[in-house]
């Protein structure tokens, strides 16, 4: 498999000859400001942790607790109580908790956009010159994790969006199913060969914010210059972007989101094989394999997201290990030594293979045999940071109003984007600068 551009967060632990497939690492004695001080052996540690896990309880949770298993054979006097929450009420559940100083779990499964957040109101612990860096991460993912010249974190999960399509369908409208689109342009005129031919539907562009980003990144904007200190996402190549969504839905490139769950029509169609193409990320490879209706992981292909005229690009996401930061440093460095098992090259090729999730280690592509990760190799090759700044979860709720308008409603996009610029100015980063 490719290998993906690696970060410098320093060589992959050591591997362990396990069954699982799983390796730990030594730790260090560290803190949240200062670098290691030495080596400490499994045996010196122990503590009892509690793990925040925000995956599925059912289809993931299980495979964490066999690696969980195997930590414990390595570092038997560390517990970890392994607890799954609801994701959707775990951002404000962990605030809370932090905040009120009590109740706050040890390590959390944080989305890439709350790390900066939490690291900003003093929530995490620093983990530089911990074991839990001495992994080689993918650079993109792992930037999530940087706030104000320290790590706070490190990938658990990665991901991006794609474009998925439908092989079968490709081949019968006379398209090469091992040659997908790789511009907008190219999109359109294969949908107009699908429409003729295969009779169906070229592509569904659904109406999030976030899935509309890559045609911002194609035209080269983002959504603000954190350099800069300035709000963008109103800008001219912004706009040219977000003109070309709305022009694909009115020349009916597009299937016309619906205004009741664009997402899941999207997806049920998609399966249903009624359109060829979708945006749309890995997390969803599973259910669209594993359809009766759809042919199966063979008629799925996956490809980098189309060029705008700046080129390729796509958001990075996914998940990370955080610690909290108010602990003792025993149990940081126990902690630290549990994250660096846990994303070690080994663990998360295991996870790769057992639930199809993409690794934030490098080094985890060349273990993995999972072809539902393979397929997703060409695409995280496009991936792009986001703006890691604390206010950068508030940037989609005006971005998905936005798509809605201009998709849906078919308003005209330099105004939407206006009152996106507008709503970022004063509920968002008002000390940033309007274009």
């Amino acid at each position: 498999m490719r290998r993906f551009k690696a970060g410098s967060a320093g060589i992959a632990v050591a591997a362990l000859a396990l069954t699982l497939a799983a390796c730990g690492s030594d730790s260090g004695d560290s803190d949240s400001n200062t670098e290691s001080e030495g080596d400490t052996s499994s045996a010196d540690l122990n503590a009892e942790l509690t793990w925040w896990d925000t995956s599925d309880a059912t289809n993931e949770a299980p495979a964490y607790d066999k690696l969980i298993e195997k930590f414990n054979e390595e570092y038997p006097d560390v517990t970890i109580k392994h607890e799954t929450v609801p994701f959707d009420q775990t951002q404000n559940k962990f605030k809370t908790a932090a905040e009120s100083g009590s109740g706050a779990p040890d390590i959390l499964r944080a989305e890439v956009a709350w790390t900066p957040e939490f690291a900003s109101l003093g929530y995490l612990y620093a983990l530089d010159g911990t074991a839990a860096l001495e992994n080689n991460f993918l650079e993109t993912p792992l930037s999530s994790n940087v706030y104000e010249g320290k790590t706070y974190g490190v990938p658990q999960v990665t991901d991006t969006l794609g474009l998925m399509y439908n092989k079968a369908l490709f081949e019968k409208a006379g398209l090469d199913p091992e040659a997908p689109p790789t511009t907008w342009d190219e999109v359109t005129e294969a949908a107009k060969a699908l429409k003729s031919k295969a009779k169906v539907d070229g592509i569904y562009l659904n109406s999030g914010g976030y899935f509309l980003l890559p045609f911002m990144y194609g035209e080269g904007a983002d959504l603000v210059d954190v350099d800069g200190q300035a709000i963008t996402v109103n800008s001219p190549e912004a706009a040219t972007g977000i003109q070309t969504a709305q022009d694909m839905v009115k020349d009916g490139t597009s299937v016309k989101p619906t205004a009741n769950d664009p997402y899941g029509t999207m997806m049920t169609l998609f399966k249903e094989q009624k359109v060829a193409m979708i945006i749309n990320g890995p997390w969803e490879v599973a259910g669209i394999s594993d359809d009766p209706n759809f042919g199966g992981i063979e008629n799925l292909g996956v490809a980098p997201v189309p060029a705008g005229g700046a080129g390729q690009g796509a958001p990075v996401g996914g998940h990370n290990y955080v610690v909290y930061s108010g602990m003792d440093d025993q149990k940081a460095e126990a902690a630290a030594a549990f994250i660096a098992f846990m994303s070690s090259a080994e663990s998360e090729a295991f996870i790769a293979d057992e639930l199809g999730l993409l690794p934030g280690n490098a080094d985890a592509y060349d273990m993995v045999t999972n072809e539902r990760v393979a397929l997703w190799a060409d695409a995280m090759e496009v991936a792009q940071p986001r703006p890691w700044i604390a206010e950068g979860g508030q940037f989609f709720a005006p971005l998905d109003e936005m798509a809605t308008e201009v998709l849906i409603q078919d308003k005209p996009v330099q105004p939407s984007l206006d009152k996106v610029a507008e709503t970022y100015k004063s509920d968002v980063v008002p000390d940033y600068s309007l274009q």
